[in-house]
C-alpha cells in the first residue's frame, strides 16, 4: 500500500468504467430510518450519489430497490445485511469495467468531478504509475473505502483473499491494495450518519425546503410521529385556505386535517384523503360579502 500520498489528480481521460453504490444498513443512529431516502438539496442521498457515477457504463446499487431518478441495476447481498464487504461483493459480481468507482449512498457532496478525480488517480500517468487504484482521504486524514476507484481485478482478488464476506472488515479488505492517496477536495467525504450532520449537510444546501424538512424532521421526532410527511400537499392545501378564506385559516386547517386523519386511523393515505378534502373544500369557499350580509 502506497502510505503517506496525496494527490491532485488532471481532468479525466474517460476510460470506461462501471460504479457500484451501498445503499443498505440499518441506520441506527438516525433511528432506522431509510438513510439513502433522505433528502439534502431537493435531492436524495442515494440520487445524489447516482449523479456523481453518471460517466458510469453502468451504475449497481446494493440495497432495498427504491426510486431514483436515472436507471440503476440493483442487487442485494445473500444474506441482507451482511455489512460492506458482503454488498461490495454482490455488487461487483455485477461489474464488468477494468475499473469500478465505490460509493456510499450517505455522501451528500460527492460529485461527477470527485468521482472523475478517483478515476484518473486510478488510471495512473506516466508520472504515477497504475495501482490498486485510488481512494479519497478526509479533511483528518482518514481513508474512505467507499469513496475510491478500484481495479477491478485487484478488488476481486481482494475479496477471494478475505473469503466468506459477511461481516468481514471494510479496511481488512483494501489492506492489502496498493492504493493513491488523493485529497478531500470539497468535503465530499462529508457523511450523514446523525441527525446533526443531517442538518449541517441541509443548512450548507441554503435551500428554504431543506429547513424545512429539517424542521419537520425535528417535530416528528420530539412527538414520536413516524410518517412521511408530504410537505408540497401540505403547504399546497394551506396556500389555498390562506387565500380563499382568511390567512389563519391556514394553520387551523392544518392542525383539523392532521386531526381527522388520526381519527381515521393514521398513515399516509389518511392524511393524503383529508389533505384532499380540506383544500377541494377551500378551493370552493367564498368568503361571504359583508355588505350584502343581512
Amino acid at each position: 500500500m502506497t502510505a503517506g500520498r496525496a494527490t491532485r489528480a488532471p481532468a479525466r481521460r474517460g476510460e470506461p468504467h462501471d460504479a457500484v453504490i451501498l445503499a443498505g444498513g440499518a441506520a441506527r443512529r438516525l433511528g432506522g430510518r431509510d438513510k439513502p431516502a433522505l433528502t439534502v438539496g431537493g435531492r436524495t442521498l442515494l440520487d445524489r450519489a447516482v449523479e456523481a457515477c453518471a460517466g458510469a457504463r453502468r451504475v449497481v446499487v446494493v440495497g432495498p430497490e427504491r426510486t431514483t431518478r436515472e436507471p440503476v441495476t440493483w442487487v442485494r447481498e445473500d444474506p441482507p445485511g451482511g455489512g460492506p464487504v458482503a454488498a461490495l461483493a454482490a455488487g461487483l459480481a455485477e461489474v464488468e469495467a477494468r475499473v469500478v468507482v465505490v460509493l456510499a449512498a450517505d455522501l451528500p457532496f460527492v460529485t461527477q468531478a470527485v468521482t472523475g478525480l478517483l478515476l484518473t488517480a486510478a488510471e495512473g500517468s506516466p508520472a504515477t504509475p497504475a495501482l490498486d487504484g485510488a481512494l479519497l482521504v478526509d479533511a483528518d486524514g482518514r481513508d474512505q473505502p467507499l469513496l475510491a476507484a478500484y481495479r477491478t481485478t485487484a478488488l476481486r482478488a481482494a475479496l477471494d483473499a478475505v473469503g466468506n464476506p459477511h461481516g468481514a472488515a471494510l479496511r481488512r479488505l483494501v489492506a492489502p491494495l496498493d492504493l493513491l492517496r488523493v485529497a478531500d477536495p470539497a468535503l465530499a467525504a462529508f457523511d450523514c450518519d446523525t441527525w446533526p450532520q443531517l442538518r449541517a449537510a441541509r443548512a450548507r444546501s441554503g435551500r428554504m425546503e431543506d429547513v424545512l424538512e429539517d424542521w419537520i424532521e425535528a417535530v416528528k421526532a420530539e412527538l414520536g410521529v413516524e410518517l412521511d410527511v408530504d410537505i408540497a400537499a401540505l403547504l399546497d392545501m394551506t396556500k389555498v385556505a390562506a387565500h380563499n378564506v382568511v390567512r389563519p385559516a391556514a394553520p387551523l386547517t392544518a392542525f383539523l386535517v392532521g386531526y381527522a386523519a388520526a381519527r381515521a386511523g393514521g398513515g399516509e393515505a389518511a392524511v393524503a384523503d383529508a389533505l384532499r378534502k380540506a383544500e377541494a373544500l377551500a378551493a370552493a369557499y367564498r368568503r361571504p360579502d359583508p355588505d350584502t350580509e343581512q
